[in-house]
């Protein structure tokens, strides 16, 4: 049974424990400074020594089982010198709280992405979910890492690790962590296989706005085009952010929570002016997308990639079933709605845009933005604007 002990001289209890000794096939005593004067908290490490000593002999000390009887035993540590008890949880509550939280503050899509990712990590785990997350190891996140690689890509690998690196983060701001595992494995290097998005080009724009003809689609790209906002925004613009006196148009990002107001450009202008704006002015201006994007805003991303596919810029996408199915690679396209983002930047720059005017308009979070351009109005970015080219309109 393990023991504590004060020596002559030392300000430390030394703690007498027994480890089995495979070579004499017998249990030798040992003897080892437990680094605290506190005689309490002396007795708990030297429990928690003999402890993982027993589990080795049995054969039963893994890794994982290791930092169990740590993690334990670092508890009753706390626990024997502070009337209040240490944080804990087991990863299984930990996601479950996470993703309550994550509901309250993120887009639905954002909260469904995080949901498959952090549930099949605890799939993986299986039985190991119910453990504390404090046995969370490096290896668990580099295990899972890699099987989202072997069946999706390695950039989904690399999202869903940097997914983990968030949800165990915060369970090392609580306390439930002393270091966060997923933060110690590196993102798989991509090599050939990503997709590279690519924005659009004048002529392609033009086929893609006739094929939209007259629905919701022909302003979602024009704004898309003019304004380099991401898809959920535009779909749920409410007439009240809309200026048309003074060709402005604001926007509070829902992925950074940034506010812009952005001159909007004549076509557009022109645009909104054939629409016929309702009495509310809370009323969506594109209201069919707005209840799509509230359901489900990868049903939009869905609808726009068929109308890529009408004008020959995608691949038709079926359900058929091909290789390994659900688990096959996905295959990622170089065009879809944020390539209009990508288009919006690039046309800025061609028109004589500077790399700072061209952000502040799409609204790209920087250091430099922050520090140096967030003071630039709409006023300002007007003469930016109406230098682009009317992508309605074919070249003279």
């Amino acid at each position: 049974m393990a023991s504590v002990h004060k020596q002559p001289g030392r300000p430390h209890y030394f703690a007498a424990y027994s480890t089995w000794e495979p070579s004499t096939q017998r249990w030798q005593r040992r003897f080892r400074s437990t680094k605290t004067a506190n005689k309490k908290q002396a007795e708990e490490v030297a429990r928690a020594w003999e402890q993982a000593a027993k589990t080795a002999h049995n054969g039963l000390l893994t890794p994982e089982a290791a930092r169990e009887v740590i993690a334990r035993g670092v508890s009753d540590v706390f626990l024997a010198s502070n009337a209040e008890n240490m944080p804990r949880s087991s990863v299984r509550d930990w996601i479950d709280r996470w993703l309550e939280a994550k509901e309250l503050e993120a887009e639905p899509s954002t909260v469904t992405r995080y949901t498959g990712i952090v549930e099949r990590f605890a799939a993986m785990l299986g039985s190991r979910a119910s453990r504390d997350v404090a046995a969370l190891s490096a290896e668990d996140i580099a295990k899972f890492r890699d099987a989202e690689a072997r069946e999706r890509s390695r950039a989904t690998a690399n999202l869903s690790l940097k997914v983990l690196r968030i949800c165990f983060g915060e369970a090392e701001r609580r306390g439930l962590l002393t270091t966060n595992p997923a933060r110690r494995v590196s993102v798989l290097k991509l090599r050939g296989e990503r997709t590279h998005r690519r924005p659009f080009t004048l002529d392609e724009l033009r086929r893609l706005l006739d094929v939209a003809g007259d629905s919701e689609w022909r302003g979602l790209i024009l704004l898309g085009i003019y304004t380099g906002q991401r898809l959920g925004d535009l779909a749920r613009l409410a007439w009240q952010q809309v200026d048309l006196d003074k060709r402005t148009v604001r926007f509070v990002q829902q992925k950074t929570g940034h506010r812009l107001e952005l001159p909007l450009a004549k076509t557009v202008q022109d645009y909104l002016l054939t629409l016929s704006a309702p009495d509310d002015p809370k009323a969506f201006v594109f209201p069919q997308s707005a209840r799509t994007a509230d359901v489900k805003i990868g049903t939009l991303s869905n609808q726009f990639h068929e109308l890529l596919e009408q004008v020959g810029l995608a691949k038709t996408r079926t359900h058929q079933a091909e290789k390994e199915g659900r688990n096959a690679r996905r295959v990622t396209s170089e065009l879809s709605f944020h390539s209009l983002r990508h288009s919006a930047v690039s046309l800025l720059k061609a028109s004589g845009a500077t790399d700072a005017m061209a952000r502040a308009i799409a609204g790209h979070e920087t250091t430099a933005m922050s520090e140096h351009y967030t003071h630039l109005s709409a006023d300002d970015l007007r003469a930016t604007v109406d230098a682009l080219p009317d992508v309605t309109k074919e070249p003279k």
